[in-house]
């Protein structure tokens, strides 16, 4: 072992005493899935396999480099304008993930004496950007408290330079909505024309408003200056959309060093992406859709008549996410999948100290019968650990 390695493992040895060693793990594919991210169980659906393999059929597999280089052709550029004119938006362009993309904007976007305000639970993606970022003017408001902003901005802002807000459209670890409609109106009341709305809708792609996200919902895409959709959780897919004008679209492709610097996505992941839009247009995901959307009101309804939400903290409700606040969450976690459940404990620091809890991600082919049966197992779970 070398001393370098030896440096590695005290501080690992230090983070797994604090119970914050992270690791890899397999799960069974026998548990019942409320982990994932295949919100409409795309990854096993056979229509969406059979049109991504027709589609395969007729390309090359790899991209050949860099966008800048070899790596842009028709193929790229059709998609991406497939993708614009479904969420309504000026222009697209396509990164590699959903974390290239969102390092890609706040490294690149916000110019010295900028400020950007952010919402507290935003992704750890838009903070490692800011951090690489050209402004120093960086502040946090309370999550999805619109009161909260509206002091920040009144507190910090000089008068001076442009104004980013950061917010998700919907937040993975609550699975709760973005207050966007009172936002928007507050940026326009506030400081009108200075003020530019940076949405992450990675949890809403596919899942809120028929597919098109949150903003799509409320009809304010002419209100939000960015909106990035990532492929990697509804759609089955890997990447991420910015959604953008012309011009930032081609400021991004000068300034983004992720894209500049990166192989372009090979034809397999641009292909799949395709089938994913075009998947969005079928009768077959509309049948999902209500589905899923059916399981999210069930699950709801079931907690609260159950009196699960007595027995626990019930986050959630408006998106295929629920949160269930647990000191315990290892501990719930490991019971639940001893009783044939896959659910994920999420701890310090992904959520802040004192909100450790469980995730129960919903899906298409969950059925009834399998939210019953987790539902009487928190509750036994609760009886037994009172």
């Amino acid at each position: 072992m070398t001393e370098l390695e030896r440096e590695f493992k005290n501080i690992l040895t230090a983070r797994r005493e604090k119970s914050r060693l992270r690791s890899l793990d397999i799960a069974s594919n026998t548990l019942v899935d409320f982990s994932s991210n295949d919100y409409l169980s795309l990854s096993t659906n056979a229509t969406f396999k059979s049109m991504i393999l027709t589609e395969l059929e007729k390309l090359p597999i790899g991209s050949g480099g860099s966008r800048l280089l070899d790596g842009n052709n028709s193929y790229v550029e059709d998609l991406e304008s497939t993708i614009s004119s479904f969420h309504k938006s000026q222009s697209a362009l396509l990164f590699s993930s959903g974390f290239d993309a969102n390092v890609s904007i706040f490294t690149s976007i916000p110019q010295p004496g900028d400020y950007v305000f952010f919402d507290e639970y935003i992704h750890a993606s838009v903070h490692d950007g800011m951090k690489l970022g050209r402004t120093k003017y960086r502040y946090p408001f309370k999550h999805n408290n619109v009161e909260s902003l509206a002091s920040q901005l009144q507190t910090f802002y000089r008068g001076t330079g442009h104004i980013f807000i950061a917010l998700e459209s919907v937040y993975s670890m609550d699975g709760d909505l973005a207050p966007l409609k009172e936002i928007v109106e507050l940026s326009k009341r506030v400081f009108p024309m200075k003020i530019y709305i940076i949405v992450d809708e990675a949890h809403a792609t596919g899942v809120i408003g028929d597919g098109r996200g949150l903003v799509a919902q409320l009809g304010l895409e002419n209100d939000i200056f960015i909106r990035v959709h990532t492929f990697g959780k509804a759609l089955s897919s890997n990447g991420a959309v910015v959604l953008c004008s012309s011009l930032t679209r081609e400021y991004l492709i000068n300034y983004s060093r992720p894209l500049i610097f990166s192989t372009a996505m090979s034809f397999v992941m641009l292909s799949t992406i395709k089938c994913a839009y075009q998947f969005l247009n079928t009768e077959e995901f509309y049948e999902s859709h209500r589905r899923l959307m059916s399981l999210t009101n069930f699950f709801g309804r079931e907690s609260h008549s159950s009196g699960l939400n007595k027995k626990f903290q019930l986050i959630g409700g408006h998106s295929s996410i629920f949160a269930l606040l647990t000191s315990k969450p290892r501990k719930l976690s490991r019971e639940l999948r001893n009783r044939g459940f896959l659910v994920r404990p999420i701890v310090f620091p992904t959520v802040p100290k004192g909100a450790e809890r469980i995730r129960i991600c919903l899906h298409a082919l969950n059925t009834e019968e399998q939210l019953r049966n987790i539902i009487q197992c928190l509750l036994e779970y609760s009886s037994a650990n009172l």
